[in-house]
């Protein structure tokens, strides 16, 4: 699910814009939670519950119902952030079936490298290690969305931003498509539609479409995140249920 989230530290477009990328009229809330249903092929699949916290976020994913029993899965995600919503480290617990990973990411900005470690920890073993040069601010995913949010990218405009994952860095284009109603059980939206282009060995090697409504008022709320895969996984939708103040 760190992959269906998204996006960044702006870096200067290589593309055309109608005109330049503005900030947020508003500001979203510093602490804030937002829970949204997971959706798998027309079917409940889960609960992601992503927390705000100034300098940190959390963003827990469980399955449920049916794909609870066809494939248990308690996700747990960490991430600390400075500045811009640069990132400074991520962990990740993952329980899937009878696995349980531990992935840890470091971004050492003063080496401009970012390191990743990824464990097994029921056999106690390393499973992955690796290394990446970074700049001097970069993005995971759910950082990236936290920056598109006080971005006001108007459809027809697009920008570039640093992403990485602790294993690859790249530079990716995010556009804003259209305007559209978004209906969730949180209510009724006007939004505007982003894609970001993240997949397809961009960062992440899958082929794969990412959308993302963020809500065109100064909460820029994000109310529905799709990603777009193909057969035999097909689509994924978060849809935004309730927001929750602290």
């Amino acid at each position: 699910m760190a992959c269906a989230c998204l996006a960044l530290s702006t870096v200067p477009s290589s593309l055309p814009q109608s005109k330049p990328v503005n900030e947020a009229s508003g500001t979203f809330p510093s602490q804030e939670t937002l829970v949204y249903s997971v959706e798998w092929r027309l079917i409940d699949a889960g609960e992601a519950r992503l927390t705000q916290d100034p300098n940190r976020s959390q963003l827990h994913l469980e399955s449920t119902g049916l794909v609870s029993k066809l494939y248990k899965l308690d996700d747990s995600y960490n991430l600390e952030m400075q500045g811009d919503f640069c990132a400074i480290s991520t962990a990740l617990d993952a329980k899937e079936r009878s696995r349980h990973h531990e992935t840890k990411v470091i971004y050492d900005y003063p080496k401009g490298k970012a390191s990743y470690v990824e464990r097994d920890l029921i056999k106690n073993t390393v499973m992955k290690t690796a290394e990446t040069e970074i700049p001097a601010c970069t993005h995971d995913i759910i950082g990236a969305l936290y920056k598109l949010r006080t971005l006001r990218l108007e459809p027809g405009q697009s920008t570039t931003m640093a992403v990485s994952d602790g294993k690859k860095s790249a530079s990716a284009r995010i556009e804003a498509q259209q305007n559209e109603q978004i209906k969730t059980n949180a209510g009724a939206f006007n939004t505007v539609r982003y894609e970001a282009f993240v997949f397809g060995g961009v960062l992440y090697a899958r082929k794969a479409q990412l959308l993302i409504w963020i809500s065109d008022d100064a909460r820029r709320l994000p109310v529905e995140i799709r990603i777009r895969m193909s057969f035999p996984i097909g689509t994924i939708t978060l849809a935004l249920e309730k927001e929750e103040h602290s």
